[in-house]
């Protein structure tokens, strides 16, 4: 069986198990919503809106999950070759800049459509797939010159979604193609808004260009240290020896690929750590794309030994099929025991107050009011730590903002050599019809230049934030502990029945209240934020807030366009007569003393924007978890109340109102057994 048959397979296999444990959770769900109706013509709702809701979107998601991948690679790399190879059909146009400036999402559709998505309000367009080709794609050179003009060749396109009849689509994969990584930095950006949105990174590289600037910038701005699951893929691997003087000579065919993998390895191998493992073997891959689309395109399942897709296929596989997978299917999991945790409870109190009268049980009720308090004196202690540590980080990662803008005058003239215009390009300033272009390339390397520093810098708040999220989930623990153990004394002071003290579980176990286990990251109803290592610390994704606002600050540009055209600076220093080492010299700090004189003004500016978009990290958070304490004192309220009413209202017939609890749990406990039995699988 060929490594590509192997994974479709698996991947029907993950489909269906999704498929199965999606059905579970909406039978539990549809089994809580009917109890719910039926309980306010007998006992009374048992409060249980919210399970209802989480279990009902957590399978509403599984339902239409798929893996996504996004595929990145600079021009002429072999992407959509790459591409090609990868889905086994020739699709995607290779012999042009991949789709241009088009992000592209691949997915299953029944019929070969297109669908163009506008930024300018437009409606969506649905075309053809042979008029998206001509009317989407442009030649190298015109891209080229649109780079250079910091231009995008469709500026009022979003992206475009392609749908397409393919077998690997069908088995629940997305693939979403970036444009080319040496492009303008705005659509840079647009691509990591997406990497927060994927399962895993397909970077494409190639071997007759080992790791350009424009590559290592790329990693070390949006990839370093961000917790992303990453592949590369080397392309054109079998193309090294035509570089060669004897393409024959196999001693030195071999000397020249070792030299190629210690230099790949010397840029990748930092990338390639997954929880202090090296996974280099498992993440880097040498490839030929071309070799393997001409065997797939005669046959679909042609075996692809020799051309690396093998090895890559297969660790791919298991990336998805079972690490991703399963970390997936866990949360499904979680709901539901959590679920059956909080049916159980409610119905163990529900049944020994039938037998209460009206007015034991509003004794009863009475006597639970201080614990009711006490839950409330638990929320309001973890909402005023998370507003403490708001404030905080807030001022602490907008001081830093500040002063790393002042820190920039003391390496500029360092720093900005790399980023200035070639030897070639340096002297175009006297040439008055090249001048244009110098300042293009000047303002290009300043460009680059700014946005590599402020990634660094949002790489440090982001570390901050995620330490200080990672404290709030140690919190939300102890404050869900003590919660519980209040819970309890509600539960047996209102039946009467002694109180048995917890057993010591591991972290999140079943008895921990649902709120708290959001709030610990134990599970996320959002359907982003899957590239990590490991899904939102905080049981949400305040990477994606946190990239959203630092975006609108617009921090890039004002750095950007504090300076005139470069070529009147270099032009006042009279630097004709000077070596071109020299003159970069000069002209590095003649930007720097353009640019010392609006880092007061930068950094008073934007710390506001930053002090904001921080806050609002913490804000949003603080949001779901106050939510969702509320919604549980106010549930386990109206459990008690709604029993009261019905008391008031008519006769309980006590046996049929048990066996309908009983049954209700029954239900519930039996599909919370076919969902583990379906999970369980996967860990075989």
């Amino acid at each position: 069986m060929s490594s590509s048959t192997h994974f479709l397979n698996d991947l029907d296999r993950i489909s269906r198990t999704r498929q199965a444990i999606a059905q579970n959770l909406e039978k539990i769900a549809d089994a809580l919503f009917t109890a719910e109706a039926e309980g306010e013509t007998t006992s009374g709702k048992l409060g249980l809106e919210r399970e209802i809701e989480d279990i009902s979107t957590a399978s509403k998601n599984l339902k239409k999950g798929v893996f996504r991948l996004l595929v990145l690679g600079d021009m002429k790399r072999g992407k959509s070759t790459f591409l090609n190879a990868l889905i086994g059909e020739n699709l995607l146009p290779s012999d042009v800049n991949p789709c241009t400036a088009l992000l592209t999402i691949l997915k299953y559709g029944a019929e070969k459509t297109v669908t163009i998505h506008f930024n300018d309000g437009k409606p969506p367009e649905r075309i053809d797939f042979k008029d998206f080709k001509q009317r989407y794609t442009i030649p190298p050179e015109e891209a080229k010159e649109l780079e250079q003009k910091k231009q995008q060749a469709f500026p009022d396109v979003s992206h475009a979604v392609v749908e397409y009849p393919l077998p690997l689509l069908e088995k629940g994969v997305e693939i979403v193609d970036s444009p080319g990584l040496n492009d303008t930095e705005a659509r840079n950006a647009l691509s990591l808004g997406y990497i927060n949105n994927c399962h895993a990174i397909l970077f494409v590289l190639r071997a007759s260009q080992p790791c350009t600037m424009a590559e290592r910038r790329y990693l070390e701005n949006y990839i370093k240290d961000r917790g992303l699951s990453i592949f590369f893929l080397i392309n054109a691997w079998d193309q090294v020896k035509e570089g060669l003087i004897d393409p024959d000579d196999a001693a030195e065919l071999a000397e020249a690929e070792n030299k190629l993998r210690k230099v790949f390895h010397a840029n990748l191998a930092e990338y390639c750590v997954v929880d202090g493992v090296n996974v280099y073997d498992e993440r880097v891959f040498e490839i030929s794309a071309i070799t393997a689309l001409r065997r797939r395109i005669k046959d679909a399942n042609a075996d692809l030994e020799g051309t690396g897709f093998t090895p890559f296929i297969r660790s791919l596989n298991t990336f998805l099929t079972q690490e991703r997978a399963i970390a997936e299917l866990r949360q499904g999991r979680t709901l539901a025991r959590q679920a059956q945790t909080r049916v159980k409870e409610a119905i163990d109190r529900r049944i020994p107050l039938l037998n209460q009268t009206v007015q034991e049980l509003k004794q009863r009720i009475q006597s639970v009011e201080p614990q009711f308090a006490q839950l409330s004196e638990i929320r309001d202690q973890f909402r005023d730590e998370i507003r403490s540590m708001r404030d905080r980080k807030a001022r602490a990662i907008a001081d830093s903002f500040r002063t790393y803008v002042f820190g920039l005058e003391g390496t500029f003239e360092q720093d900005f050599l790399r980023y200035q215009p070639g030897d070639m390009q340096f002297f175009d300033f006297l040439s008055e019809n090249k001048r244009q272009q110098f300042n293009a390339a000047a303002q290009q390397g300043f460009q680059q230049y700014v946005n590599d520093k402020f990634f660094a810098w949002t790489l440090t708040a982001e570390k901050d934030l995620t330490a200080a999220f990672g404290d709030l989930s140690k919190s939300a623990e102890k404050y869900g502990a003590s919660y519980a153990q209040i819970t309890d004394q509600i539960s047996a002071k209102l039946t009467g029945q002694a109180l048995h003290p917890r057993p010591e579980t591991s972290t999140g176990d079943d008895n921990t209240p649902g709120w708290a286990k959001w709030a610990m990251g134990l599970f996320s109803l959002a359907t982003g934020n899957f590239a990590g290592a490991a899904l939102a610390v905080s049981g949400f994704d305040f990477k994606s807030i946190l990239l959203n606002l630092f975006a609108t600050t617009g921090i890039a540009i004002i750095f950007g366009s504090i300076l005139g055209p470069f070529g009147i600076i270099i032009a006042s220093l009279g630097l004709g007569a000077l070596q071109a080492d020299h003159a970069r010299k000069q002209f590095a700090k003649a930007i720097k003393k353009e640019l010392v004189k609006y880092l007061p003004k930068i950094a008073q500016e934007q710390w506001q924007p930053i002090y904001s978009a921080v806050q609002e990290c913490f804000d949003a958070y603080e949001r779901e978890v106050i939510k969702r304490i509320n919604d549980d004192i106010h549930s386990r309220h109206a459990e008690l109340n709604n029993l009261l009413k019905q008391k008031e209202s008519h006769e309980i017939n006590r046996e049929m109102e048990l066996k309908r609890l009983q049954g209700v749990e029954a239900i519930v406990s039996d599909e919370c057994r076919k969902l583990e039995a379906s999970y369980q699988t996967l860990l075989v």
